[in-house]
């Protein structure tokens, strides 16, 4: 049985409003966790990691639900109103500077995938096996973990993650995500 994760802050304001927050967390997310506990119940999937119901259930509820509530845990649990680290540092820092020569141009490739990605999905910093990275472009429930990929940042394209606060301003959302980002938490999933 699937639980709403806590959320480890009280609040993201002003780059998440507090309404924006109450509802993607407390409604949207719920709904996943709802709806996958229904779906699951009685199957094969009960009592499956989320990672497992992603890597192993085929395109449907199932893997939707799943997914998404993987993708919502990861993306809350990055963010901090005061980040402990504000930028990358270590191997992480090193692999950044090395595939795209500094924090600022990654970062604005980041924000580009995640700007021209036609409806709602994800945009996600991975790494493979060998700690190679990647920026994608993943729809709907989509992740790495579903690719056999480390999924280590995302920023959520729906627009029920921003349009309360950046009405149809996607790229405005984006790159004010960088302010609560937690580097900390990024480089531990590296």
């Amino acid at each position: 049985m699937f639980t709403l994760i806590d959320l480890p802050y009280k609040s993201l304001a002003p780059v998440i409003s507090d309404q924006t927050l109450s509802f993607h967390h407390g409604k949207h997310l719920q709904t996943y966790v709802d709806n996958l506990n229904k779906l699951i119940a009685g199957t094969e999937y009960e009592g499956f990691s989320l990672e497992d119901i992603v890597r192993k259930a085929s395109a449907g509820g199932v893997f939707n639900n799943a997914g998404q509530i993987l993708n919502h845990n990861l993306y809350f649990t990055q963010f901090a109103p005061q980040p402990s680290l504000p930028a990358p540092t270590g191997n992480l820092a090193k692999q950044i500077q090395k595939q795209w020569g500094s924090l600022d141009a990654f970062k604005a490739e980041f924000e580009a995938k995640g700007t021209t990605l036609f409806g709602s999905g994800w945009v996600w910093l991975q790494a493979n096996e060998a700690g190679e990275l990647s920026i994608a472009q993943y729809a709907n429930a989509d992740n790495p973990v579903a690719h056999g990929l480390k999924p280590l940042l995302t920023f959520d394209v729906w627009e029920h993650a921003y349009y309360l606060d950046y009405q149809n301003r996607r790229a405005a959302h984006l790159s004010a995500l960088w302010q609560i980002v937690d580097w900390e938490t990024i480089e531990k999933r590296y």
